[in-house]
């Protein structure tokens, strides 16, 4: 089911639940009608070899589609993909030389600076990816310092993420679990540091305070194939620094296969948070305690009856993990 049909079964159960307050019914179907009209645009950048096509691959799926490649891979420009209402701009690779760099920065500058038809920054939030197998982060340490932190204005903070993928090969995949697709707790801890260190380091260089995550976004060659792992987690981060109104926008269009979001304890909390979200973006303004048909289920976190049975098993079913 795509994204216009997922609302459209959403926007129809509401409709005909004679159990629905009319003026609940109608706050709702407007929430839906502005989430339709919500459109995203997220930038992606990291060094070359970070992961950053298999974490698009990963997060939405084989359905995005570019609309914009430079030809000369020397002058390449930001590529940009489109899928549905979200826009993904991903940044040539830095660390392949001082002038290619120079360039590429200066690409990301001009797009941070660019706005919308209101006014506002064009670009929502900023997913910078570091390598996790690798222990120099010198250049996008660099990243941070003279491009990104400077030209995100104040909410810098909010709409910037830092995630270390190839969490598999952060010891050259020494303490990595391949039948449980997880790091041992040696290696946890090792990951943990890691984000201990990066943060106190960014910090450091930028005065912000950044906390990194760590995953992988998992590959497949042939019959070799890797899960990601926590994917659920890194979609909940990116919508928690995604502007409120718009976060539904990047739920829809995450990758429909379910099996990519994991069975841990772990990646089901974060998808009944990406559910909750969902929840409250579509019951936003409708009254706490009216009889909507029944309680949306323990996991989702409200009180009071707030939404129907029926329309909730919808909207999880939406995402494909919450049904």
């Amino acid at each position: 089911m795509n994204d216009v049909n997922k609302l459209n079964e959403i926007e129809k159960q509401i409709r005909e639940n004679a159990s629905l307050h009319e003026a609940d019914k109608i706050q709702m179907l407007k929430n839906i009608q502005k989430m339709r009209n919500q459109k995203v645009n997220m930038l992606i950048t990291g060094v070359t070899g970070s992961g950053k096509s298999s974490t698009i691959n990963a997060l939405f799926g084989k359905q995005v589609t570019r609309v914009g490649m430079g030809v000369d891979p020397e002058t390449m420009d930001i590529d940009k993909y489109i899928l549905g209402g979200l826009t993904i701009w991903d940044s040539p690779g830095l660390g392949d030389g001082i002038e290619n760099d120079k360039r590429h920065s200066q690409k990301i500058i001009d797009l941070l600076q660019q706005t919308d038809e209101n006014g506002e920054a064009l670009i929502d939030m900023v997913l910078l990816i570091l390598d996790g197998s690798q222990k120099d982060y010198g250049t996008s340490y660099e990243l941070l310092t003279k491009v990104l932190i400077p030209y995100l204005g104040k909410q810098r903070k909010d709409r910037i993420l830092v995630a270390i993928n190839q969490a598999d090969q952060a010891k050259k995949g020494r303490g990595w679990d391949s039948e449980m697709n997880q790091p041992t707790p040696a290696l946890i801890d090792f990951l943990d540091q890691k984000v201990i260190s990066t943060q106190s380091r960014i910090n450091q260089s930028t005065g912000v305070d950044i906390e990194p995550i760590y995953y992988s976004a998992g590959y497949q060659e042939e019959s070799d194939r890797l899960q990601p792992y926590n994917l659920s987690k890194l979609l909940y981060f990116i919508i928690k620094h995604t502007p409120k109104n718009k976060a539904a926008t990047v739920i829809l269009e995450s990758n429909p296969e379910q099996e990519m979001w994991g069975e841990r304890e772990e990646d089901k909390k974060y998808q009944e948070k990406i559910s909750k979200n969902m929840f409250g973006q579509v019951l936003n303004g409708v009254q706490q305690g009216s009889q909507l048909g029944g309680r949306i289920g323990r996991r989702f976190g409200f009180a009071g009856e707030v939404a129907g049975s029926v329309i909730g098993g919808v909207i999880g079913g939406f995402f494909g993990l919450f049904s």
